[in-house]
């Protein structure tokens, strides 16, 4: 009941803060030029800012299973239903392993040091919960290793021999598994163990790794090398003179989530555009990028076309649970009859269009760049692809195909043969030059430095990307809005009036 009251008195302030605006949306917003204009930076980053708020008054996160996923759900909701949606939560289970708060790694003993979560250090799955300060003892290392898995660092009891109960176990990455390492650092009394990379060139970063089950009893991180050759302080057994802090929250554990469904009162029922984007972060950071940025784009174009009479059925989705797998999206997808699925024209998709070290991509659809998915990309995904290509052209900005894969919440609708399409403006891969001198940013950096990152705050999103990826959600929402033909040859209700295929082509 606490609970309940908490996240209930959060939500009024946050739609206090962040009221509704449907007055500003207007019912000729039917085109994408007007459509277009009404979207704004300012409008999404009012959302960003509500998700930030969400976060910061519930451990950092937004994961979902999690009280700030809930309140970004029931937020968007709120929204959606003041600006007049017929909205729908539809709840499911899911197994939730990993962090329920971002864990932390310290070097107490100077020089002292705070290890980045993702990027020096990750937690690992079944891991067990802990906070613990102790001396750090390394455990048989071999260092330098000659090759990968030459290390035995931990694989047999004896490599404890000497160390006391209460320790931090230092152990190498090498011939046995994590579990096992973990296994016999338990027995051996220790408080906490750290995995480090082994050293070798193919093992140098950091180590996110399963110790599977059962759960274990103590806390477990694994390391970059650098980390772990820090932490032995010279030492290759015994102890090693430095303390440490280790903490981990670990879950693995049955949890309930939401999926959030706004469905535009008008519009062919049995031709409708679904428009998509994952609501959940993971559990290290608030995820305003990944995905803040897309479910905002999202809840702000649905607001300012909230008055437009569509001629097809517009479904906007906000997915939970992508981060441990689309599972939200998958959820949905099993959950729809032949029929129901029959009546989906098409899938849009939109997951990270703020990243600050941006290119434009554009999922490819026709598989021209890529290795196509299990089973084949549905034919129309090519269309689809050419929508977004036509009008970033006639703005003159360049894009990239990115990976068609099934590997965001369009996946599971490709499985049944629904054709989908969408943007993407980079994660943890690395700008070339080349992309650089095309887009501006910086060269030999990842397109978002924080991804799956304490660090995805506000600050880590570009209000130029917003611009630029808002204004082609926009577009290709209107446009399969009023008409699918493209896809599937069908129009949707009502006829076109000229004025608005004039309007939506005028841009192309």
């Amino acid at each position: 009941m606490r609970r309940t009251v908490v996240l209930s008195g959060l939500l009024a302030l946050l739609v206090g803060l962040f009221p509704a605006a449907t007055v500003q949306a207007a019912p000729n917003n039917n085109n994408s030029p007007k459509l277009r204009s009404a979207v704004t930076v300012q409008g999404i980053r009012e959302h960003l800012q509500a998700f930030q708020a969400i976060a910061d008054a519930n451990g950092d996160t937004r994961l979902a299973g999690t009280p700030g996923h809930e309140l970004s759900a029931e937020y968007v909701a709120e929204r959606a239903r003041a600006a007049g949606y017929n909205v729908t939560i539809q709840e499911f289970e899911y197994l939730l392993v990993g962090d329920g708060s971002p864990p932390v790694l310290d070097r107490i003993t100077a020089p002292a040091e705070s290890f980045v979560d993702g990027v020096d250090f990750m937690s690992m799955n079944y891991s067990g919960s802990g906070d613990v300060t102790a001396d750090v003892w390394a455990v048989d290392l071999l260092i330098p290793s000659p090759s990968d898995s030459a290390s035995t660092s931990g694989c047999e009891e004896n490599d404890f021999l000497g160390m006391p109960a209460g320790a931090i176990a230092l152990i190498q990455r090498g011939t046995c598994t994590f579990g096992a390492k973990a296994d016999n650092a338990v027995a051996a009394g220790a408080v906490g163990v750290i995995i480090f990379n082994e050293g070798t060139p193919s093992r140098l970063g950091v180590i996110d790794g399963t110790l599977n089950l059962p759960l274990r009893s103590i806390p477990v991180v694994g390391t970059t090398f650098a980390v772990g050759d820090n932490l032995r302080n010279g030492v290759l057994h015994g102890s090693t003179g430095v303390q440490a802090r280790l903490r981990v929250d670990s879950v693995a554990e049955t949890r309930t989530t939401q999926n959030v469904i706004a469905e535009t009162p008008e519009g062919a029922a049995d031709n409708v555009v679904v428009v998509g984007a994952h609501l959940d972060s993971v559990s290290r950071g608030p995820g305003i990028n990944d995905n803040g940025s897309g479910s905002a784009t999202l809840l702000e174009v649905a607001e300012e076309m909230a008055k437009v009479k569509v001629r097809n059925q517009v479904r906007f989705i906000w997915f939970s649970a992508e981060e441990s797998g689309l599972l939200g999206s998958a959820h949905y997808v099993n959950s729809l009859t032949p029929a129901e699925r029959g009546n989906i024209a098409l899938m849009l998709n939109f997951d990270m269009v703020g990243s600050p070290n941006f290119v434009r991509f554009v999922y490819d659809g026709d598989t021209s760049h890529t290795t196509p998915p299990a089973g084949g990309a549905p034919t129309a995904s090519a269309e689809i692809e050419d929508v977004f290509l036509d009008y970033f052209a006639a703005q003159g900005l360049a894009t990239e195909p990115t990976a068609f894969d099934g590997r965001s919440d369009y996946g599971p609708f490709i499985a049944v043969g629904i054709p989908a399409g969408g943007l993407f403006t980079g994660a943890e891969g690395i700008k070339s030059p080349a992309q650089a001198a095309v887009y501006g940013g910086t060269a030999g950096a990842p397109y978002d430095p924080c991804y799956h990152l304490a660090c995805d705050t506000m600050a880590n999103v570009s209000d130029t990307a917003l611009d630029q990826m808002s204004d082609a959600v926009a577009h290709a929402v209107i446009t399969f809005a009023q008409s699918t033909s493209l896809v599937n040859g069908r129009k949707g209700k009502g006829n076109f009036r000229t004025a608005d295929a004039v309007n939506l082509q005028a841009d192309r």
